[in-house]
Protein backbone atom coordinates (compact mmCIF):
# COMPACT_ATOMS: atom_id res chain seq x y z
CA UNK A 1 0.00 0.00 0.00
CA UNK A 2 1.31 3.41 -1.38
CA UNK A 3 1.99 6.08 1.51
CA UNK A 4 -0.78 8.34 0.08
CA UNK A 5 -3.37 5.79 0.34
CA UNK A 6 -2.19 4.73 3.69
CA UNK A 7 -2.60 8.62 4.97
CA UNK A 8 -6.19 8.43 2.93
CA UNK A 9 -7.68 5.53 5.23
CA UNK A 10 -6.47 7.02 8.30
CA UNK A 11 -9.24 7.55 10.58
CA UNK A 12 -11.23 5.56 8.63
CA UNK A 13 -13.33 3.16 10.33
CA UNK A 14 -11.77 -0.56 10.09
CA UNK A 15 -14.98 -1.81 8.83
CA UNK A 16 -14.92 0.34 5.71
CA UNK A 17 -10.94 0.04 5.07
CA UNK A 18 -11.40 -4.23 5.09
CA UNK A 19 -14.24 -3.74 2.42
CA UNK A 20 -11.83 -1.62 0.42
CA UNK A 21 -9.38 -4.13 0.67
CA UNK A 22 -11.72 -6.83 -0.17
CA UNK A 23 -12.85 -4.58 -3.39
CA UNK A 24 -9.76 -3.72 -4.61
CA UNK A 25 -8.39 -7.03 -4.80
CA UNK A 26 -11.47 -8.97 -6.22
CA UNK A 27 -12.36 -5.92 -8.78
CA UNK A 28 -8.46 -6.08 -9.91
CA UNK A 29 -8.86 -10.19 -10.30
CA UNK A 30 -12.33 -9.69 -11.99
CA UNK A 31 -11.23 -7.17 -14.82
CA UNK A 32 -8.21 -9.78 -15.76
CA UNK A 33 -10.19 -12.54 -15.61
CA UNK A 34 -12.27 -11.36 -18.04
CA UNK A 35 -9.49 -10.00 -19.98
CA UNK A 36 -7.83 -13.17 -20.74
CA UNK A 37 -11.30 -14.90 -21.56
CA UNK A 38 -11.22 -12.30 -24.46
CA UNK A 39 -13.71 -10.42 -23.27
CA UNK A 40 -14.42 -6.81 -25.13
CA UNK A 41 -12.19 -3.87 -22.16
CA UNK A 42 -15.37 -2.18 -22.40
CA UNK A 43 -17.64 -5.27 -21.17
CA UNK A 44 -14.92 -5.96 -18.89
CA UNK A 45 -15.23 -2.35 -17.54
CA UNK A 46 -18.67 -2.47 -16.89
CA UNK A 47 -18.74 -5.62 -15.16
CA UNK A 48 -16.23 -4.37 -12.80
CA UNK A 49 -18.18 -1.39 -12.52
CA UNK A 50 -21.23 -3.15 -11.32
CA UNK A 51 -19.67 -4.76 -9.03
CA UNK A 52 -18.00 -1.58 -7.70
CA UNK A 53 -21.81 -0.21 -7.15
CA UNK A 54 -22.22 -3.38 -4.78
CA UNK A 55 -19.27 -2.41 -2.26
CA UNK A 56 -20.00 1.37 -2.21
CA UNK A 57 -23.51 -0.01 -1.37
CA UNK A 58 -21.64 -2.21 1.56
CA UNK A 59 -19.76 0.91 2.56
CA UNK A 60 -22.57 2.76 2.77
CA UNK A 61 -24.55 0.54 4.96
CA UNK A 62 -21.38 0.69 7.24
CA UNK A 63 -21.02 4.31 7.88
CA UNK A 64 -24.02 6.25 10.00
CA UNK A 65 -26.02 8.76 8.28
CA UNK A 66 -24.99 12.14 9.40
CA UNK A 67 -27.97 14.43 10.47
CA UNK A 68 -27.63 17.50 8.77
CA UNK A 69 -28.43 20.76 10.77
Amino acid sequence: MSRELAARRQGSPSEVVQIARKAQARLHRTFWRLIRRTKPAQVAVVAVARELAGFVWAIAQQVPEEVSA
